[in-house]
């Protein structure tokens, strides 16, 4: 099919809520009707899940706990064979062959390097193991599932450009050169920036996504120019805009005098620098619709099944560079929303976020 999925911000709780995310993912679920959803709790399999790296939070913390969550609601009798590479590309490919030795039915593949990914797809399609390229594209793959990462640059920077306005300069930090996701994300960032007036002062592309290396960046620049030309900051992420933070507070500036900065990935610490005023804003990308969406096509493909649309998730297929793809739409978050859509989606709960100094700029967003 070539029906893209455009998913708007509102029905981002339904889905997520739809899908069970949080909350339903044990055994009472095990006599539901597994056949509609493709899983088969009779049959089993293995299936591996490898990420590329645990600097940033989201791995560890969601899109492990929640697919395998969601696998062993659909399978009781799968077995997932969790590795991370630890952003090292030839670990990953050690890690590959480790998984299919081990007997692996299905490979879910988030590479460390897209682009250097393909033979280990092909390694793996040659023990007729299907792989599902994970959150990065990997060209060959069997299936392919993200979130709609051009768009996510062009968020991040329309949002910036509405608060610096048209004129000033600004620093842009990018993400990895070996992550095909980051240049889609720094291409849809352009798409507006470089139409916008704003000045980009200067560019980095952080080889590992690190907020070290963001941090670092920043100071190097902060000795450059002063704090007071540079009127906002891309940050593709939110671990380096946290790193950009860091940098700028060191150089002395106040944190209620930080420039307007960027962010992705709704990491808690990220949203509660937006509820104090420390970033502008993040971008929400609910992992809970894309891992739970991986661990059911996972699931057919371990049961020798033909994925289709997905009937938890409610994911139709579509196409993107010629590999069947399942896409899903980001959403910004700022102080204003906080509430509607990472609470709301149960991602974190206030609790999570309202602590300590941050506890009263939660009762100003009206949060409780």
């Amino acid at each position: 099919m070539t029906i893209h999925l455009h998913r708007v911000a509102a029905l981002g709780a339904a889905l997520i809520l739809g899908a069970g995310s949080f909350a339903a993912c044990g055994a009472n679920d095990e006599e539901s009707d597994n056949n509609d959803s493709g899983g088969d709790s009779a049959s089993g399999g293995t299936i591996a899940l490898l990420l590329p790296e645990s600097k940033t939070t989201r791995y560890e913390a969601f899109d492990k706990p929640l697919f395998e969550a969601k696998v062993a609601e659909l399978c009781p009798d799968c077995e997932v064979d969790y590795y991370n590479a630890d952003q090292d590309e030839q670990k990953q490919a050690q890690q590959v062959t480790s998984a299919l030795t081990a007997g692996a039915d299905v490979l879910v593949l988030d590479p460390v390097n897209g682009a250097g990914a393909t033979g280990m797809v092909q390694e793996a399609q040659g023990q007729d193991v299907p792989v599902i390229a994970y959150d990065r594209f990997i060209e060959g793959a069997d299936y392919y599932m993200s979130f709609d990462n051009e768009t996510v640059g062009k968020m991040q920077a329309e949002a910036l450009a509405e608060a610096v306005g048209d004129k000033g300069s600004i620093l842009m930090l990018n993400g990895a050169p070996t992550d095909p996701n980051a240049a889609q994300f720094k291409a849809g960032a352009h798409s507006v920036l470089d139409k916008s007036g704003v000045k980009i002062l200067a560019e980095y592309d952080n080889p590992d996504w690190s907020p070290e290396n963001a941090q670092q960046w920043t100071t190097d620049q902060l000795s450059k120019y002063d704090p007071s030309e540079i009127v906002g900051v891309y940050a593709a992420n939110d671990g380096q805009a946290g790193g950009v933070v860091a940098a700028m507070t060191g150089a002395g500036v106040a944190l209620n005098q930080l420039p307007p900065i960027t962010g992705q990935d709704a990491e808690i610490a990220a949203i509660q620098r937006i509820l104090a005023g420390e970033q502008a804003m993040t971008i929400y990308k609910p992992i809970a619709i894309e891992a739970e969406t991986a661990a059911e096509v996972a699931v057919q493909l371990a049961n020798g099944e033909e994925p289709g649309a997905t009937s938890d998730t409610g994911v139709d297929q579509t196409d993107f560079e010629g590999v069947t793809s399942y896409i899903f739409d980001p959403i910004v978050v700022t102080a204003d929303n906080v509430a509607d859509t990472v609470i709301a989606d149960g991602f974190y709960t206030a609790e999570d976020i309202c602590t300590g100094d941050y506890a009263k700029a939660c009762t100003e967003a009206g949060i409780s």
